[in-house]
């Protein structure tokens, strides 16, 4: 039995992933050492391109690594890259890395989240920080996007909730751009549609509070994150790390964000809380 890819051939995921990345043929091809004819002969099924440069062009196109084992199934190749479930057995250097980073992070908040935005491992400072969340959100496997935008769950205490709303759907949709994945799209339309928490539209930003002037001077070179816990108004930045080089597709779509405070408040308060 062939698979949807390969009944479509190669040539016309190429050209799309192409079209995508806003590429001509003829950058594709210095790019890949090849040629802008050797490009149209494989785009348009004239010419069967081998492993070897299926690869290439996927290099140079960024094409995601779960992908590149589509474009070769679709050409009549076997996979390149594993997918391993991260509890398997052949994982768990990977997993004792990532839990050693999340509790060395400590007591600042740290998660390390899949493709879809699933929660894979978290650390105490980010427990802390989502106390008071409902249990319906935090049932296996907890989604970090319905957790921090939904009414119900951190969005209420989020002080700049419409900036990091705004920043969360533009970075899903850059993904989704990336990925082209049904599952990512399904909850971008989800958590896009939910409704903001009560009184979210009624609150001005960066008004006469002196941390919402702070937010806006940090806001010159990085959007923070400003979310209240046990009374205080806790400030950070955040950064998103993924691997280098993955061969595994489940490695391959596995980013680590940790947040950093941006004031000295925010630093002296997580260590008191977490000692």
């Amino acid at each position: 039995m062939t698979s949807p890819a390969s009944r479509t051939g190669v040539g016309p995921l190429l050209r799309g992933w192409r079209e995508q990345r806003r590429i001509s043929q003829l950058e594709l091809a210095l790019r890949a050492d090849s040629s802008a004819r050797h490009i149209s002969f494989v785009e348009t099924g004239r010419a069967r391109p081998s492993e070897e440069m299926i690869l290439r062009l996927s290099e140079h196109l960024c094409v995601p690594v779960r992908e590149r084992n589509t474009l070769l199934l679709a050409a009549g190749y076997a996979p390149r890259f594993t997918e391993t479930a991260l509890d398997d057995p052949s994982m768990a250097v990977v997993r004792e890395g990532l839990e050693r980073l999340l509790r060395g992070y400590e007591p600042y908040p740290a998660l390390v989240v899949d493709g879809t935005y699933s929660v894979v491992a978290a650390n105490r400072g980010l427990a802390l920080i989502l106390e008071g969340v409902p249990e319906h959100l935090l049932v296996e496997p907890v989604n970090a996007m319905r957790v921090i935008l939904h009414p119900e769950g951190a969005a209420p205490r989020i002080r700049n909730f419409r900036q990091w709303r705004q920043h969360l759907l533009h970075q899903m949709n850059r993904q989704i751009a990336l990925a082209r994945s049904d599952e990512l799209r399904a909850l971008y339309e989800e958590v896009a549609a939910y409704p903001p928490p009560a009184g979210v539209d009624e609150e001005p930003y960066g008004a006469a509070d002196p941390h919402e002037a702070a937010a806006f001077e940090l806001g010159t070179f990085a959007l923070p994150l400003r979310i209240e816990h046990g009374g205080q108004v806790l400030t950070f930045l955040s950064s998103i790390s993924t691997f280098n080089t993955p061969m595994d597709v489940t490695v391959a779509e596995l980013a680590i964000e940790t947040f950093l405070p941006a004031d000295p408040a925010t630093a002296k308060y997580l260590t008191t809380a977490l000692g």
